[in-house]
């Protein structure tokens, strides 16, 4: 097992939460509250209303556990690919170049695999970054008065089983982008460096972080947008009976562009926080390794 691989993901999932959390916490509201028609529109009114702290609305616990889980899904993902190459080869050398069905599935088993840690956490990231637009400005007490506060509350009211609403989306969401993911991150490094050349360029893992993030919410916007409704659905009236009921209501009333509510926004925000998810792993990873 490789341990320096969970302890890369984990730093590098940490660094990705603090460089993209404002525009994540403007995603979520613009794809759960109907009230905000643009992305400006959204960041204005954060702005005006809550100002600065606004946009970092239950961000302690995401950094904690999306730390977990990215150490969860570059473990997953390396460990996996290692045993797919021992299938391959009886060297399993580190310098042969996995076949691409072996990254892809390997990616998809790391986002899969998070889902157990990440799905509780996450819930909580979008009803913190809701609650103020759901109870209003001038609500006399925040439902929750904190991300372990609000952890607590579902739990007790909606039961463990709260904590996972959302979860089966979440699972759909993160196999197939994860996939795509770490496909792409490989497909563009393996393009763009000299043949034989077993570790990119500091510019290559940059370049290719960036796009493999953009590519990876590509695919799993659709049901990011129908995880996210799940979600808050618990803060107030229910519109949905489950995941199938959200998708066609969601659709029904919003049309099929709802599925893609927040895309553009997702990309934005992806390049640069994957960037610096990929260019920490690999900074961590060769100093664990303590090769040149």
């Amino acid at each position: 097992m490789h341990l320096a691989d969970f302890a890369a993901g984990s730093v590098g999932g940490a660094f990705g939460v603090a460089v993209g959390y404002p525009l994540d916490t403007i995603k979520v509201r613009i794809q759960t509250q109907r009230r905000f028609t643009g992305v400006w529109q959204c960041i204005r009114t954060t702005w005006k209303t809550e100002g600065v702290n606004g946009f970092y609305r239950g961000m302690s616990m995401p950094v904690t556990t999306v730390s977990i889980s990215s150490s969860v899904v570059f473990g997953v993902y390396r460990n996996v690919l290692q045993c797919f190459r021992k299938l391959r080869s009886s060297s399993a050398r580190l310098d042969l170049l996995p076949a691409k069905v072996d990254i892809f599935l390997s990616g998809f088993s790391g986002g899969v695999a998070q889902v157990s840690v990440m799905a509780p956490a996450d819930i909580v990231k979008v009803r913190m970054q809701c609650q103020m637009v759901h109870q209003g400005m001038d609500a006399q007490q925040p439902k929750y008065r904190g991300p372990v506060h609000c952890l607590l509350t579902i739990a007790r009211k909606e039961g463990i089983l709260g904590l996972y609403k959302g979860a089966g989306a979440l699972a759909l969401r993160d196999g197939p982008s994860f996939a795509t993911y770490f496909t792409v991150y490989h497909v563009i490094c393996e393009q763009l460096s000299p043949p034989g050349e077993s570790r990119p360029e500091w510019k290559v893992v940059l370049l290719a972080g960036g796009l493999s993030g953009m590519c990876g919410w590509c695919i799993g916007t659709p049901m990011d947008v129908i995880k996210s409704r799940l979600q808050v659905d618990g803060m107030g009236k229910r519109r949905y009976n489950g995941f199938f009921h959200c998708i066609g209501q969601s659709v029904r009333t919003e049309g099929l562009g709802v599925l893609f509510k927040g895309l553009g926004l997702n990309c934005v925000r992806a390049f640069p926080v994957n960037m610096s998810v990929f260019a920490m792993y690999e900074v961590v990873v060769r100093l664990l390794r303590q090769t040149p």
